[in-house]
């Protein structure tokens, strides 16, 4: 699974207009510990955030990031959503 579908297992709410597939920027998280832990983004993704809000060096795609053992202790938060 992803950040994304552990959120979601999680009761938060986190958007995924696209479903979850690098197709928008709406489950768009800023990964406040263990960036360093995460896979690297693809151009894809990267293309994605350019289309996101708020975006800071340390945002992700909430789908793009795989859960590993090497997560362990990651703190993300929900990037702010533009009115």
């Amino acid at each position: 699974g992803s950040v994304l579908q552990l959120a979601l297992n999680n009761g938060i709410d986190l958007e995924h207009s696209c479903g979850g597939v690098c197709a928008c920027s709406t489950c768009h998280v800023i990964v406040r510990y263990g960036i360093d832990t995460c896979n690297e983004a693809t151009d894809d993704e990267e293309d994605m955030l350019d289309q996101a809000f708020f975006v800071e060096d340390n945002s992700r795609l909430g789908c793009q990031i795989p859960i590993t053992k090497e997560l362990d202790g990651m703190e993300i938060k929900l990037a702010p959503q533009a009115d």
